[in-house]
């Protein structure tokens, strides 16, 4: 599905919306994730170079078991909800240097949660055919406040469809928003979320990702 990648945001619009109907809003059966993985990219403000991470981790412990990080550019447009056509080209690379194949991959960005019904993590998800998730830090579309604890949440909406839910992660801190991307649901979204958030906002796959791109983008390596 990578082929014929588009070049123009007129195309990019034209695949999502062929490829929405491929994502799958129920987990495999008997799904129980032993891993999992968070994606980020960090980009070079002064040139389209950017470098995508994947750091796995093992959803027990959360320890890192595997990561991998790779250079690449971008010479797609900067256009809302089409993040997926600047950043997949890279995060696919990283995901193959990987030597663990992780069970879930954790997006920082959206799901369903988008216009098309198709964003970063629904792309991810239906190409590699993984279950995914978007756990975003701003909401594609219409909530009330979440009460203040822990694991507390309100629906997310997009007219009359609910696209994700606003879920506090850490009490009195600010919700994220987390939508299905394929081959899951909001409940166990949600809940592995939580697993992977113990002691800060963003869940530990986002954060060491984010760190690892951070730093490689630093170096330059």
């Amino acid at each position: 599905m990578i082929e014929d990648w588009p070049s123009t945001p007129e195309q990019a619009v034209e695949l999502q919306i062929r490829l929405a109907p491929l994502v799958d809003p129920h987990p495999p059966a008997g799904f129980r994730p032993r891993t999992a993985a968070g994606l980020d990219v960090a980009y070079d403000e002064r040139s389209d170079r950017l470098f995508a991470a994947v750091v796995v981790l093992d959803l027990a412990s959360l320890e890192t078991v595997d990561q991998a990080v790779v250079p690449g550019v971008t010479d797609f447009p900067y256009v809302p909800g089409l993040f997926a056509f600047r950043e997949l080209p890279a995060l696919l690379a990283a995901l193959e240097r990987l030597t663990v194949s992780p069970d879930l991959l954790v997006c920082d960005g959206q799901g369903v949660a988008h216009p098309r019904r198709f964003g970063l993590a629904s792309h991810l998800g239906v190409v590699t055919g993984l279950p995914s998730i978007g756990v975003a830090k701003t909401p594609m579309g219409h909530y009330e406040a979440p009460g203040p604890d822990r694991g507390d949440w309100t629906p997310m909406t997009d007219g009359t469809d609910v696209v994700g839910r606003a879920l506090r992660t850490q009490r009195e801190i600010k919700p994220l928003f987390v939508s299905i991307g394929h081959r899951t649901d909001l409940d166990r979204a949600c809940a592995q979320v939580l697993k992977l958030a113990p002691h800060y906002r963003q869940p530990e796959t986002t954060r060491r990702a984010d760190h690892l791109c951070r730093e490689a983008l630093k170096s330059g390596s």
